[in-house]
């Protein structure tokens, strides 16, 4: 079995952050920590994880921060990096982050782009674009988590800033249903999203994690072909060295367990020659999150 890094792992302890939007998550409203991971990825060959950050109330960002970096300090769990909270557009961003200036874990920062209190367009806005070009400054990324209809956003915000790294999660949050035949329920035009993400793969500084659909698929009635074709078409337009694989755990939970998330994919890409799918499931993730 070939060697996974989780780039999209997510832990939470709730005795010692708060996370409001479980407030309406009631499945996942629960501590989900390392050793609740091991036990999802046991006997899948996860040798790394790289933590992404999980909307924690802002002002725990910090607190947030400091949690992840000393689980990557430890030598007895997967996580090697972080992708740490933060919102760019603010005052206080350069004061935040520059704290983590030649951090041998901070590798980047995320805010979601597609929550109630995130206005549309923010990414756009001078004060976003200026702390993202901060980003770049200091040798981090920005994962790009934004809504299937604005990813022509994250083009231009990737284009104004070409000295950072961006890394669109969750294949830009493509939801499998839409791609069903026949289906009359879709959240967004499948169509527009090929080519948004053809515009966004046409971005050299931009990568895509291979991760998230799947907890938008029909919970016990999904199947690898119904993610297929979200899959093939970043793995396609982004090629394989900008490619990376994300387990989104616990969220994927929603839908499926992450063997079988896992299970799914390898079902997707076993056509594939055996260097490409070692380069999204392990080598890209080495090289581009810097991991020894």
């Amino acid at each position: 079995m070939l060697p996974i890094v989780d780039t999209h792992q997510h832990l939470w302890d709730l005795s010692k952050l708060r996370l409001p939007w479980l407030e309406s998550a009631e499945r996942l409203n629960r501590c989900y920590v390392t050793e609740d991971y091991l036990e999802a990825t046991r006997g899948l060959n996860v040798v790394k994880a790289v933590y992404m950050e999980v909307d924690v109330d802002p002002a725990q960002k910090l607190a947030e921060a400091e949690y992840v970096l000393d689980l990557c300090r430890r030598d007895d769990v997967p996580t090697a990096a972080a992708v740490i909270g933060g919102q760019p557009a603010s005052e206080g961003f350069r004061a935040y982050i520059t704290r983590f200036k030649g951090s041998r874990y901070v590798k980047g920062v995320r805010q979601v782009l597609h929550t109630e209190s995130v206005n549309a367009g923010l990414c756009l806005t001078e004060p976003f674009i200026k702390g993202i070009r901060l980003l770049g400054e200091l040798g981090m990324s920005f994962d790009l988590c934004m809504r299937p209809g604005e990813l022509r956003d994250g083009v231009t915000l990737a284009e104004r800033c070409p000295g950072t790294r961006f890394i669109l999660d969750h294949c830009g949050n493509a939801d499998p249903k839409a791609f069903a035949k026949g289906s009359t329920a879709r959240s967004h035009d499948p169509d527009v999203w090929r080519k948004d993400i053809d515009r966004l793969a046409g971005r050299k500084n931009v990568i895509c994690k291979i991760s998230g659909i799947v907890a938008r698929a029909e919970p016990q009635r999904w199947r690898a072909a119904d993610l297929a074709p979200i899959v093939n078409h970043c793995l396609d337009s982004f090629g394989s060295d900008r490619v990376v694989f994300g387990g989104d755990w616990p969220v994927c939970t929603l839908a499926a367990t992450y063997r079988q998330w896992v299970t799914a994919l390898h079902e997707i890409i076993r056509e594939r020659d055996e260097p490409s799918r070692r380069k999204l499931l392990h080598d890209n993730a080495v090289r581009w999150y810097g991991l020894d």
